[in-house]
């Protein structure tokens, strides 16, 4: 027993003065595993205390506890020095100098097709309207056949698209939100509504981009008239481009509406005088509108005997070009942050 006792004891003090020497946590885990682990020099003399006496047994159990307790209180503490210590180097390091003046941050805004969205929303909300949404994945039932464009329609070739599948698509138009807003509302009178969102187009040039936005419009009510949307466009045309503006209706042809118009505006550059920005004439297209075609109106489920409307369309693109008096729209897409911090 005696032997086993200073075995113990040597091993204990070798251990106590070896843990002052550290100066590492891992170290310091590794000791305590080589004394005290499953494989230690401390457990292993353990195991020879079942040769020992029943006397001697726990006499040598209190001097194994006495030394084990003494190690665990040694570790503790020097661990604690240990993190103190880290901890006073981890601050040094990460002290800041409160004198040094502020980095700067670049401050982010919307991107000027955002802005211009926004404006028009806030434009037509401020006359009655309300916003709609539909879903960019349209069925060819919607995007063309509720729209008065079958299947051998020739004006579909106008409009070179990205089908999925024979009968689904990325919608060419957000004409689509009127069919889908009108069921929705049915017989509810009267429809006004704003549908902005992105469109999609196998088209890429200086004036053209295979993904680009529109604003849709749409009104259903008893007597609407052509002087009605007229009324509607001068307003917004002078609220988003100045208030002398002017507006013209030119006829034309969308299978959706009858009659049709391209709706010009009067040259924001030159005030009508004619310049290289609008060709000379004067005017400056904006938009395509007319009064719903009856067919449409029957397929969003309103009587064309009982209800009249008008509906229009713009690209965001264009009359943020027009705005902003920017010549290429591939630089909307650019992400160029020179170009963008302009606005």
């Amino acid at each position: 027993m005696v032997d086993l006792k200073k075995e113990i004891l040597r091993i204990g003090e070798e251990a106590l003065r070896e843990l002052q020497q550290l100066d590492k946590s891992e170290a310091l885990q590794e000791l305590k595993v080589k004394v005290l682990g499953k494989k230690g020099t401390l457990t292993a003399l353990l195991r020879q205390m079942g040769s020992l006496s029943p006397e001697e047994r726990p006499i040598m159990g209190q001097v194994v506890n006495e030394m084990r307790s003494r190690l665990e209180k040694a570790w503790d503490e020097r661990s604690g020095e240990l993190e103190a210590v880290a901890l006073e180097k981890r601050l040094a390091a990460e002290r800041i100098d409160i004198s040094l003046p502020g980095s700067h941050v670049t401050r982010g805004h919307y991107h000027p097709l955002t802005q211009v969205v926004e404006e028009i929303e806030d434009i037509f909300l401020g006359m009655g309207f309300q916003i709609a949404e539909g879903p960019e994945i349209e069925s060819d039932y919607y995007n063309f056949e509720a729209l008065n464009l079958p299947k051998d329609h020739p004006a579909r070739e106008m409009q070179d698209s990205f089908y999925i599948t024979e009968e689904i698509l990325l919608r060419t138009q957000t004409s689509p939100v009127q069919i889908r807003t009108m069921e929705k509302l049915r017989p509810h009178l009267p429809v006004k509504v704003i549908a902005p969102g992105t469109v999609y187009r196998n088209d890429d040039d200086a004036t053209h981009s295979p993904m680009f936005h529109q604003v849709e419009g749409l009104m259903v009510d008893r007597g609407i008239r052509m002087s009605d949307l007229k009324g509607i466009l001068l307003n917004f045309s002078r609220q988003m481009f100045g208030e002398s503006r002017e507006i013209r209706l030119r006829p034309s042809f969308f299978p959706f509406t009858e009659p049709s118009a391209e709706v010009d505006v009067s040259c924001m550059l030159c005030g009508g005088a004619g310049c290289r920005l609008c060709k000379g004439t004067g005017w400056i297209e904006i938009l395509g509108s007319g009064m719903v075609h009856p067919k449409v109106l029957e397929m969003g489920g309103y009587n064309p005997k009982d209800v009249t409307g008008f509906a229009f369309g713009m690209g965001v693109e264009r009359i943020a070009m027009l705005k902003f008096g920017i010549e290429d729209m591939r630089l909307l897409f650019d992400n160029d942050l020179r170009f963008l911090q302009q606005f």
